[in-house]
């Protein structure tokens, strides 16, 4: 019987991992998943094994990843929070490498951010880029993939800027909305992840979409698409941060951070360069406007409740709402 290569997944229960590995089991590879929620609900059935993401017992870790040739990273945290640090993730990340070279893992495919800087004042970055030297220098065979904003069905950023569009009579830009940024489709994202897998060279891909927009422009798109434009107000970046505490403390979540903030204004979401994804953002929105910003996407909710989140994407998926007007 002929050997088939294992392809290990963090977070494949999850939202960019899930994607990858529905694309690797597309392609007939033998998929399990490293993850701390083994008992999460998820749609692969038996298809995707979970195998523990236990980064405090190295040789745990590396057991888990004993049969493995290629290892598909997508773990991170987007901010700090009492439950989760970033400095906390650098320290997990270094683990899994660690663990991905005692075991024997022929290549890793990491998934970074666009303009990682080791000496940003910005934890994101700053910590994507420490783990990018660190991936650099295991003697693993390794692709980063770098994206932007990434958007699709399960998405936060891109639902939430339609939810205020669709709650609020007017929206803010931070400052004058000029900044840029290049989302890509999650779906176009693990195409590129699955295809850096098989190959031999080390690599570094610009993972970004074929549009790019000012933040401002993106407002408008969006708008437009679910036929709920408002007036767009530029407004200074403190008093939006203070209309985004509002809103987190109102939904339980954090809407966005400060640091957010800045990287965004930074124009930090945004590189030169052909894209390497497909899908348009504009053709992607105007294609799913019934349901695009209908409900928040809570990102802690999603992490205190696995099951309604699965019970969610069911019905995004089984039940689409008729109509996308805005109202009154």
């Amino acid at each position: 019987m002929t050997h088939k290569p294992k392809h290990a997944v963090t977070g494949a229960y999850g939202y960019s991992g899930k994607y990858i590995a529905t694309r690797l089991l597309a392609k007939q590879r033998e998929v399990v998943t490293l993850t701390n929620s083994p008992g999460r609900p998820h749609l692969f059935g038996d298809l995707v094994p979970a195998r523990p993401l236990s980064f405090a017992e190295p040789a745990r870790l590396a057991a888990a990843l004993a049969d493995v040739d290629t290892l598909y990273n997508t773990y991170w945290v987007r901010f700090n929070h009492a439950t989760f640090q970033h400095s906390e993730a650098v320290r997990n990340t270094l683990a899994l490498f660690e663990a991905a070279r005692a075991a024997g893992v022929r290549r890793i495919v990491h998934v970074s951010i666009t303009q990682p800087d080791a000496h940003s004042p910005l934890e994101y970055f700053s910590g994507k880029a420490h783990l990018e030297q660190a991936l650099r220098e295991s003697g693993i065979g390794y692709a980063i993939l770098r994206p932007a904003v990434i958007f699709g069905d399960e998405d936060i950023l891109i639902n939430n800027i339609a939810w205020a569009l669709r709650a609020f009579p007017v929206f803010g830009v931070f400052g004058d909305g000029s900044y840029r940024l290049r989302p890509i489709h999650v779906d176009d994202l693990a195409k590129l992840a699955v295809s850096a897998g098989a190959l031999d060279d080390n690599c570094l891909i610009q993972a970004v979409g074929p549009e790019a927009y000012a933040y401002r422009e993106l407002v408008e798109v969006i708008g437009k698409a679910i036929n709920c434009e408002r007036p767009i107000l530029n407004i200074p970046p403190w008093l939006g941060y203070l209309v985004s505490r509002f809103i987190g403390y109102c939904q339980h979540d954090v809407f966005i951070t400060r640091e957010e903030i800045r990287g965004l204004m930074s124009g930090l979401l945004d590189v030169e360069g052909p894209a390497s994804g497909s899908i348009r953002l504009s053709e992607w929105c105007r294609a799913n406007a019934t349901h695009l910003g209908r409900h928040y996407a809570s990102e802690l909710a999603r992490r205190r409740d696995r099951t309604t989140a699965l019970v969610k994407e069911l019905h995004r998926r089984g039940n689409k709402e008729e109509g996308h007007s805005c109202p009154a």
